[in-house]
Formats: C-alpha cells, structure tokens, sequence
C-alpha cells in the first residue's frame, strides 16, 4: 500500500520493483486483488495491465489501522500504546519530538480529551 500510496497509481510491475529481496510476481497480484476485494484498492484496466488506486486517502488509512492495533494490542488504549512507544523498548525520540507530543497532549486536554 505504501508504494501505491507514494506514486498515486502502480501497476503490481511497479510494486514488485520497489519491494526488498525476491518476490514472487504471483503473490504480489495475489495481495494486490485481496486488497482490492477488501475495499483498499481499485483497479483501472490499461491494456493487458491493471493499474492499482488506493481507495481512501492515507491519513484516513492510518487512523483505521492505528485503532486496529490499539485495540488488539493494547486492550484499546491509548495510553498503553504511548507508555510502550515511550518506553525502554521503543524507538528513541529527540528533544524536538518530545515536546512535539507535549503539546499535542495539552491541546487534546484543552479540547477535553478525545
């Protein structure tokens, strides 16, 4: 979805060449149709040659997906997410991002919550 994302439109050619290590030609169509039965891709024939549109934008992608994960990795919280992304295991975050997400909290609080 990334690849198809970052060019607007891709043909499962273009995904294969963008993708690390071997990939076979078949599971790729493969995933691209599955995705497209799910409701995250369309296609335009052009040619012998299927052409893949994201369906919704990527910020609204992002959001369902983030809530996916926090509901089944963090029992649907928040906060358990951020305390992991925070934590010891997590990746290390600058000065810069953590004041970043020091605003971002008091403008959620300021809005009363969400």
């Amino acid at each position: 979805m990334d690849i198809i994302y970052r060019h607007g439109r891709a043909t499962a050619n273009d995904v294969i060449a963008e993708l690390p290590g071997d990939r076979h030609s078949s599971t790729v169509r493969t995933q691209l149709r599955v995705l497209e039965e799910k409701g995250h891709l369309r296609h335009e024939e052009q040619g012998p040659r299927y052409v893949y549109i994201p369906v919704a934008p990527k910020y609204a992608v992002r959001q369902t997906a983030l809530r996916h994960l926090i509901e089944t990795f963090f029992e649907g919280s928040a906060e358990k997410m951020l305390a992991t992304l925070l934590g010891s295991g997590g990746p290390k975050l600058d000065d810069f991002e953590l004041q970043r997400l020091s605003t971002l909290i008091e403008n959620a609080k300021k809005e009363g919550g969400r």
